[in-house]
Order: structure tokens, then C-alpha cells, then sequence
């Protein structure tokens, strides 16, 4: 993602944001079809997931409704409620990744399975961009307010 969006920037990190959870949300059923035999422990997991995940991806997508809405003005309050939903989705993310890796780490289906194996990575991979992009717009309005 480029960072010369100005004050459009608000609006691009709900769309980054929008995409991604769309994406790690889809990511928990593509780990349970790949595996089969995947643990009912870590099953349940992904369903619940698959839950939060949706719910996070809807209120991002009324966020954006808001702002397009707004005339593309961004009041300050709305940005600041923009940045939480943004510091929130971070959060969520590293956590999705903290699960991928208990998956690839402790499931016998998943060390059965050398291409699960690689679409956990893969999985990973893309939640760990997204974290990224989201940690330097949080880490940039940091400075910018102090």
C-alpha cells in the first residue's frame, strides 16, 4: 500500500482493512476443507473465528459507509474511532496468525500434510501484511500527535 493517499489515507486503511478480514475470514474455511482430519479442538477454533472475523469485516464495511457518506470529510472524532477499528483489526490479526501457527505447530493432521503445511504459511504470509500496513499508519498517527 502507498502512503500518499492524504487525507484520503482514513478511507484506504478501511479498505485494506475491509479486504483482509474478508480474506482471513474466508482463510478459516479453506483450513478446515484443506484438512480434513484437523482436530475438533482447532475446528471449533476456526468456526468461531470464521465468526468474529465476519463480524469485524461488516463493521469495517459500515465504517466505510460512514466515511463515503461523510463527503469524504473526516471529522477528527470519526478518525479516531477509525484508528481504533484499525488498532482493533491489528489486534484480531495477530491473534488469527497466533492460531495458524498453534495449527501448523500442534495438529498430527496438519504435520500429516505437507500442503497444509504451505497454505498456513501462505495463510500467515498475507495476515502478517496486512498487520504490517496497519502497524505503520497506527505508528505514523502516533507521531503526528505528539
Amino acid at each position: 500500500m502507498q502512503f500518499y493517499y492524504g487525507h484520503q489515507m482514513p478511507l484506504r486503511i478501511l479498505d485494506e482493512a475491509e479486504f483482509w478480514k474478508h480474506q482471513e475470514e474466508e482463510h478459516t474455511v479453506v483450513i478446515r476443507e484443506l484438512v480434513s482430519e484437523l482436530e475438533e479442538e482447532f475446528v471449533e477454533a476456526l468456526k468461531k473465528w470464521e465468526t468474529a472475523l465476519s463480524q469485524t469485516h461488516q463493521q469495517v464495511v459500515r465504517f466505510i459507509e460512514t466515511v463515503v457518506r461523510s463527503g469524504y470529510y473526516i471529522p477528527n472524532q470519526l478518525y479516531q474511532h477509525v484508528l481504533q477499528l484499525v488498532s482493533y483489526c491489528l489486534q484480531e490479526s495477530l491473534a488469527f496468525i497466533q492460531l495458524c501457527q498453534q495449527i501448523k505447530t500442534n495438529s498430527v493432521a496438519v504435520s500429516n500434510n505437507p500442503t497444509a503445511k504451505v497454505v498456513l504459511d501462505h495463510i500467515i504470509r498475507e495476515s502478517e501484511y496486512f498487520t504490517g500496513i496497519a502497524q505503520a499508519l497506527l505508528y505514523s498517527n502516533q507521531g503526528q500527535s505528539q
